[in-house]
Parts: C-alpha cells; structure tokens; sequence
C-alpha cells in the first residue's frame, strides 16, 4: 500500500489523501504506542474526502472522532494488540 498525502493539517494533526494502489480515498491520524508512533487510515469515500479537503471545520470534527474511535469500522489497516493512542 502506497498512501499519498494531497493535504496535511499539522495544527490540527491529521492528513487527507488517496491509497495509490486502490484508489481509496483516506483521513489520516498520528497514533503511538510504546513501541512505535504511527498513522491510522481512515477510508472516505469520494464525495466525503472533496467535502472534508473544501471544509476544513469538517475535517476537524471527523479527525476528532477518529480520535475518540467512533469510525473504527472504516480502518483501512486493522490495528493490532497494541493499539496506540491518538495524539
């Protein structure tokens, strides 16, 4: 998997951009845990990553509630046993 950042949010700490081999659309968050800081790749679709790249207040809301991991489902990668936390 190839993901591709088209927008970054350092303030806000998040990423939007697309999965180059599926052309999945994605949310991104830094994650860490005590072995290793990571992203987590939330899947969009096509309408949802154009309405969040336009609204940034709408990005914000939906980063913040994968922090708080209400679109667990949507995972493109499946976290492990030591999941890391969100900062």
């Amino acid at each position: 998997m190839r993901f591709v950042d088209a927008f970054i949010d350092k303030a806000y700490r998040y990423s939007l951009g697309v999965e180059e081999e599926s052309a999945t659309a994605y949310l991104s968050i830094p994650v860490g845990s005590s072995l290793i800081d990571y992203e987590e790749y939330y899947a969009l679709s096509d309408e949802e990553y154009s309405g969040l790249l336009a609204d940034s207040g709408a990005a914000r809301l939906f980063a913040e509630q994968c922090r708080h991991r209400d679109h667990d489902d949507r995972l493109i990668l499946k976290p492990g046993w030591n999941r890391g936390t969100p900062w």
